[in-house]
């Protein structure tokens, strides 16, 4: 029974992905906005929430041990994005290589991957400093509001150099749009928010069930609760973004695809951040610092291969998930 509601979960997560990408695009073109923008805000943003949350509340509620947790979830984040997310998303430009416009080469607006991918590298590189030394308090505070201040002019700069618009890509029909006359005039703005809402919403209740599942079905089997705390929690709530990306890659929308998942990394790495320096004490494990050494590794090798190459090759996607095995056997071993 809790492998069927594992499967189910994984499915509820899928359908609110697909349900959230497809209002997300039309979100985007109803506000003109650049492709680069879309991904990296609107739909990074939004699928970020559920991972995001799981810091806020363990700090919010103040129980034993929670600041372990919510240190966990901040820095784990990022590292699955920079890792096994970017090898996923590779894989399946690899795999519909033949059916996208431009096979393996990438079709983004580069000012806005570059700019991603730098912002990340730069913030989680100070994040891992400051947790990594003894920092006095108003360090951490004066760094983490930083942070926050820092994500708030990356949205103005993003918001400014989008890229093209949404409206020079060919758009999919709204699926909760019934209207006859759906083809020829855009889908109400009203239908757009409640199927965002209905997907993210599947999203997330996907995701905390496939946590519980996990849970249940670890406690069953004697599986550690390291592994669960570090490598399997985390990893249900970053299936939003691997989903949404798989569906926009296997379209040729590169710009939408990658944006999501680096818009999200650049999230993850600078507002969880501030709420961990500011909220509670940033000294970091070596569980925690490998972690995100990896994550800063897994960026490097994005901005190689899809900045500079401007391709998915499976040198880096062999990459990517030799660094994510990395850390499976660290935490395990």
């Amino acid at each position: 029974m809790n492998i069927v509601l594992l499967l189910t979960s994984f499915a509820i997560i899928l359908a609110g992905a697909l349900l959230f990408t497809n209002a997300i695009e039309w979100a985007g073109h109803k506000l003109d906005m650049g492709q680069g923008a879309v991904g990296s805000l609107l739909a990074a943003v939004g699928t970020a929430m559920p991972e995001t949350l799981i810091p806020i509340v363990a700090i919010i509620g103040g129980a034993a041990g929670s600041d372990e947790v919510a240190v966990g979830a901040i820095v784990g984040a990022p590292f699955l994005l920079a890792t096994i997310a970017m090898a996923l998303v590779g894989l399946s430009a690899l795999a519909y290589a033949k059916r996208r416009p431009t096979g393996r080469r990438l079709d983004v607006h580069v000012e806005t991957l570059d700019r991603d991918l730098l912002v990340f590298l730069a913030f989680f590189s100070v994040a891992l400093v400051v947790g990594a030394i003894d920092t006095p308090a108003w360090v951490e505070i004066a760094v983490g509001v930083a942070f926050l201040l820092g994500y708030l002019g990356y949205v103005a700069v993003t918001l400014r150099n989008g890229g093209e618009a949404a409206e020079h890509h060919e758009m999919d029909v709204l699926i909760m749009d019934r209207r006859k006359e759906r083809h020829d005039a855009p889908p109400p703005n009203g239908i757009i928010a409640i199927q965002a809402l209905v997907g993210l919403g599947a999203m997330v209740g996907g995701a905390h069930l496939f946590v519980h599942e996990l849970v249940i079905l670890a406690d069953a089997l004697g599986a550690s609760a390291v592994v669960l705390s570090l490598i399997l929690a985390p990893l249900a709530t970053e299936l939003p973004e691997k989903a949404n990306s798989f569906f926009w890659v296997r379209e040729g929308k590169d710009s939408l695809a990658l944006g999501n998942i680096t818009g999200a990394m650049v999230f993850q790495s600078m507002v969880p951040v501030f709420f961990g320096m500011v909220f509670i004490e940033w000294s970091l494990d070596s569980t925690a610092l490998f972690s995100m050494f990896l994550g800063l590794a897994g960026g490097v090798v994005a901005y190689w291969a899809l900045r500079l190459k401007g391709s998915f090759g499976l040198p880096a996607v062999a990459i990517w998930a030799a660094l994510y095995a990395s850390f499976i056997i660290f935490v395990t071993v």
